[in-house]
């Protein structure tokens, strides 16, 4: 078993909580409003689940870029690392953006779907270099799969 890297660890987690809070700032204060009410679909779980549920996500996408990272054998795979979690971070943030920023869950919908991919695209590239890695990034996949219905039922 290796040693724990706790700066890479550190890192790991300050970075992707970081794009949590930011998110977090487009969300938090539109999920109460009427204009989010009228729109939710009944299957909407209630609002207390979406930080939990996203707070264990965070945590796991964290663990698979540590694990990802340290795992990392070549240059070349750490461009890749880099490379797919600031994609998806970046596509995380912006789904927030366009949907409870803007109010747009039209364009949020083509969003969360290029986001979902990005998701693959992680699973598929830490595949290689961890499995668990990999593994941690499937509960991530299946809650965006479900947050793609819910966008899909708001917006058409």
């Amino acid at each position: 078993m290796k040693k724990i890297n706790w700066k890479i660890l550190i890192s790991s987690l300050l970075i992707v909580y970081l794009i949590a809070f930011l998110g977090s700032l487009f969300t938090s204060s539109s999920v109460n409003s009427s204009w989010y009410q009228e729109i939710k679909p009944e299957i909407t779980p209630p609002n207390l689940v979406f930080p939990v549920v996203w707070n264990i996500l965070f945590f796991l996408i964290a663990l698979s870029l540590y694990f990802s990272w340290i795992n990392a054998k070549t240059k070349k795979d750490k461009k890749r690392i880099i490379l797919v979690y600031c994609a998806n971070l970046i596509l995380n943030l912006y789904w927030s953006i366009l949907y409870f920023g803007l109010h747009n869950p039209i364009l949020a919908f083509y969003e969360i779907i290029l986001f979902w991919f990005s998701i693959i695209a992680m699973i598929l590239i830490t595949y290689k270099i961890n499995k668990t890695a990999s593994y941690l990034l499937v509960p991530y996949l299946l809650w965006v799969s479900f947050a793609i219905i819910l966008n899909y039922m708001s917006a058409f």
